[in-house]
C-alpha cells in the first residue's frame, strides 16, 4: 500500500511503497515511454494517450492524455538528473495547475529479496495548498498501479 504526506510547510509530497520486482524493472516502467502509457491511468478516470521522453539530463519529457470526459491534459519537464536504476529527478509542470514548477524526485532502494522501496519527493508547491493535496492523492493512486503493473502486468486496460 502506497503511503503519500504533505510535510507541513505544504511544499513538499513524501510516497512511497514497496514493490516486490527489482529496482532495474521499476526504473523501466517508470521512464520507457511505451511501458509507462500502459499503466498510468485507470479506466473512468483518465489515461495517457501519448508520451515521449529523452532520459538524460537535460533531456525532455511529456506526457499527454484525456480525462473521462474528454478533456485532454498535459505535463512537461525536463530530467535533472539520471541515475539508472537508483534515481530520477526531473521537472513537473502539469496543464491543470496553471505555471506551478515543480520538481519530483524518484529513490529507488533495493529492498528484501529483488524487491524495491520507492521513495518519492515531489516539492515545490509552497503557496498552491491544494495542489499539493491533489497530487497527494494522486502519487497514492500512480504508485499502487505501478505496484500492479511490475509486480502483476496489470495494465489500465486489465486492471480491476
Amino acid at each position: 500500500m502506497a503511503t503519500a504526506t504533505i510535510l507541513p510547510a505544504e511544499n513538499t509530497i513524501v510516497a512511497e511503497i514497496f514493490i516486490a520486482a527489482p529496482p532495474e524493472r521499476v526504473f523501466q516502467a517508470i521512464t520507457d515511454p511505451a511501458q509507462l502509457s500502459q499503466w498510468w491511468g485507470q479506466k473512468g478516470m483518465y489515461r495517457i494517450t501519448e508520451r515521449t521522453a529523452d532520459i538524460r539530463p537535460g533531456g525532455k519529457w511529456s506526457s499527454v492524455g484525456v480525462g473521462a470526459d474528454g478533456t485532454k491534459f498535459r505535463v512537461d519537464g525536463e530530467y535533472l538528473q539520471v541515475e539508472p536504476p537508483r534515481l530520477l529527478v526531473h521537472t513537473w509542470i502539469a496543464s491543470w495547475t496553471g505555471d506551478l514548477k515543480t520538481i519530483v524526485r524518484w529513490d529507488l532502494a533495493p529492498s528484501g529479496d529483488a524487491g524495491t522501496l520507492l521513495k518519492i519527493r515531489h516539492e515545490g508547491f509552497a503557496g498552491a495548498p491544494e495542489a499539493a493535496q491533489n497530487h497527494g492523492e494522486g502519487w497514492k493512486r500512480v504508485l499502487g498501479w505501478l505496484l500492479g503493473f511490475a509486480e502483476k502486468g496489470e495494465t489500465v486496460d486489465t486492471r480491476n
